[in-house]
C-alpha cells in the first residue's frame, strides 16, 4: 500500500509538472549548471550538478526538469512507510505517515520543483533510517553510512549541518552516546569530511560569501521572522492542520512510550533543529525536512492506541486525510488556472503561511514565481533585435532586479537570439561583465532612476507586466547607452548579494 501512495505522488507531480511555467529558482539553478563549480554563493554545488546532467540526459522541458524532484518526493513518502515499518509499526502506521507525507502542504509545493529543497528532506530520511538501522542491528557500519548521506546533504544544502548537530545532542542525550568509541562513527565523519571537502575549500577560497549573503537577508529584513510560538503554530499550517495531531503524537512516542524512546535519538533531533531555527530566526519552512521522520513515530503511537479500542478511528483517519488532502490540493499543486485558484482559495478562506516579505500580487510567491518569465524575454528581444546591428553586437542585457530575470534570458534566450545576461546578484556576479563596455546596455527591473546618473541617454522602450507576477517583476525595458565609467572597473561595486 505504501508503494501505491508513493505512486500516487508520482503521478500527481508528473501530472501537474507543466501546469504553469518555470519557476524563478529552477531558472536559476539551470543557470549555474552552465557555470560548473564547487560552489556558488547561495548554495553547495549538487543542485547544479543535478540541472545540468538533466539538461544533458533529458532536455529541458518542465516534466524533464521536474522528473527528479517528483521522484525524490515519491522516495520519501516510501521512505517513512519503511522508517515506521522499521521502528516497529504495522500496516496502519505505514500508511498513515505515508499518506501524511503525500498531503502536506509544504511537500507538495517544494517537490514540484528542481531546488535543493525537492532532495532535502530525502536526503534526512535517509540519515534517520541509518540511525534507526544501527541501533536495531548493532551494526556499527550504519553510522560510516550515516556520515557519507551527512556529507552528501551539505553538498545539497547547509541545513544538513543542523541535522547532524541534533544527531548527535541526541546521541550524548541518550545511551547510544556509547557508539562514540566506535571506529565507525569517526569514519563516517571522515567520509562526512571528505565529500563536502570541495565545496568547504571553495568557500575558504571565496571567504565564505553565503556569510555575507546570510548577513546581507538579515539586514535587508527580507525574511519573516517569526517567535517561538508563532514558528511552532507555522509548522502546524505548512504541515496541514489535520496532520499537526500525527506528527505531534510522533514526539510524544519517542520521548514516552516504552517502545519509542529506543529511538530518542530522532525525538532529540527534532528539538535541537527546532530550538536552532527558532534562536536563529529560520525561514519557517527550513525545519520541513524533519517531519517524516515524526509522521513515522506518529504512525506508530496512532496504530497503538487505536489497537485495542477506538478501532474505528484508523479507517476514519485515513479517509479524513485522503478526503481533506485531495480537497485541499488546489491550494498547493498548479491543478486549476490561475482565475480558479484565486476563486477557490476566497471560497476556502485560506491563506498560504508567508516565509518572505514580498509584494506577490494576486497569487501566492509559490506560484506567482512561475509567470511572465517567457513573456518578459520576447519584450526585451523585440527591443535588442529593433536595434542597429553595429550596436545589438556590443549591446549588455543587464538583470538589476536579480537572478530570475538574467536566468530566464539565459534559459529563453536562445530561441529570440538574446546573448547571455549579466547581473552583480548572487553568482551572476562572479561570472563577471564578459567583455562588454556599457556603451549600450538593455536594463531590466529598474525604475531609471540610477541609470540616468550613470548613462548619457535613458530611454523606456517597453514594459514587462504579467497580471500573476510578483509586483516587483513589474518594470520598464530600459535601453541606456554612453556608460560614463568603465563597466570592467566598476563591475566590483555591482556585487548584490541579498
Amino acid at each position: 500500500m505504501v508503494a501505491v501512495i508513493a505512486a500516487a505522488t508520482l503521478v500527481l507531480h508528473l501530472l501537474t509538472a507543466g501546469r504553469y511555467g518555470i519557476f524563478r529558482d529552477e531558472l536559476y539553478y539551470l543557470a549555474c549548471s552552465q557555470h560548473l563549480a564547487a560552489g556558488y554563493v547561495d548554495q553547495p554545488p549538487l543542485i547544479a550538478i543535478i540541472a545540468w546532467l538533466v539538461r544533458h540526459v533529458l532536455g529541458d522541458s518542465l516534466l524533464a526538469i521536474r522528473l527528479l524532484p517528483a521522484l525524490a518526493g515519491a522516495a520519501t513518502v516510501w521512505l517513512s512507510g519503511r522508517l515506521a515499518r522499521e521502528m516497529g509499526g504495522g500496516r496502519i502506521a505505514q500508511v498513515i505517515a505515508a499518506l501524511g507525507i503525500l498531503f502536506a502542504p509544504i511537500y507538495l509545493v517544494l517537490d514540484h520543483w528542481l531546488t535543493m529543497n525537492a532532495f532535502e528532506p530525502l536526503l534526512w530520511m535517509g540519515a534517520a533510517w541509518c540511525v534507526v538501522r544501527a541501533i536495531n542491528t548493532g551494526h556499527q557500519h550504519y553510522w560510516f553510512w550515516l556520515g557519507v548521506i551527512v556529507g552528501l546533504g551539505l553538498e545539497n544544502k547547509y541545513s544538513m549541518a543542523f541535522f547532524t548537530l541534533g544527531v548527535l545532542a541526541g546521541v550524548l542525550a541518550t545511551p547510544e552516546r556509547r557508539i562514540l568509541k566506535s571506529r565507525w562513527v569517526w569514519l563516517g565523519a571522515l567520509a562526512a569530511l571528505a565529500v563536502f571537502l570541495p565545496n568547504f575549500i571553495w568557500l575558504v577560497r571565496h571567504n565564505f560569501p553565503f556569510l555575507e549573503l546570510m548577513h546581507n537577508v538579515r539586514q535587508s529584513h527580507r525574511d519573516i521572522v517569526r517567535g517561538p510560538l508563532a514558528f511552532i503554530a507555522d509548522q502546524a499550517m505548512i504541515m496541514g492542520p489535520l496532520l499537526f495531531p500525527l506528527w505531534a503524537a510522533g514526539v510524544a512516542w519517542l520521548f514516552f512510550s516504552r517502545d519509542g524512546r529506543r529511538y530518542r535519538v530522532l525525538g532529540w533531533t527534532y528539538i535541537t533543529v527546532l530550538v536552532l531555527f527558532i534562536v536563529l530566526k529560520g525561514k519557517n519552512y527550513y525545519l520541513a525536512p524533519a517531519y517524516p521522520m515524526l509522521f513515522a513515530a506518529g504512525g506508530i503511537a496512532f496504530e497503538r492506541m487505536t489497537q485495542a479500542r477506538w478501532s474505528w478511528l484508523r479507517p476514519a483517519y485515513a479517509v479524513l486525510i485522503l478526503v481533506l488532502g485531495i480537497a485541499s490540493l488546489p491550494l498547493s499543486v498548479p491543478i486549476l488556472s490561475p482565475e480558479a485558484f484565486l476563486r477557490y482559495q476566497k471560497a476556502s478562506g485560506l491563506e498560504p503561511v508567508k516565509a518572505e516579505n514580498q509584494n506577490n500580487g494576486p497569487l501566492p510567491q509559490y506560484f506567482a514565481d512561475e509567470f511572465g518569465w517567457e513573456e518578459m524575454v520576447r519584450r526585451v528581444a523585440a527591443v535588442y533585435n529593433s536595434l542597429p546591428p553595429e550596436e545589438r553586437s556590443r549591446t549588455a542585457i543587464f538583470a538589476s532586479g536579480g537572478y530570475g530575470e538574467a536566468a530566464a534570458i539565459d534559459f529563453f534566450g536562445p530561441k529570440y537570439g538574446l546573448p547571455k545576461a549579466l547581473s552583480g546578484h548572487q553568482s551572476y556576479w562572479y561570472w563577471g561583465p564578459q567583455n562588454y563596455d556599457g556603451s549600450s546596455v538593455i536594463v531590466l527591473g529598474s525604475d531609471g532612476r540610477g541609470d540616468r546618473e550613470h548613462f548619457a541617454s535613458v530611454e523606456v522602450r517597453g514594459q514587462v507586466q504579467n497580471p500573476y507576477s510578483r509586483r516587483d517583476e513589474w518594470f520598464p525595458i530600459l535601453l541606456c547607452r554612453g556608460l560614463k565609467v568603465n563597466l570592467q572597473e566598476v563591475w566590483p561595486q555591482l556585487k548584490h548579494w541579498n
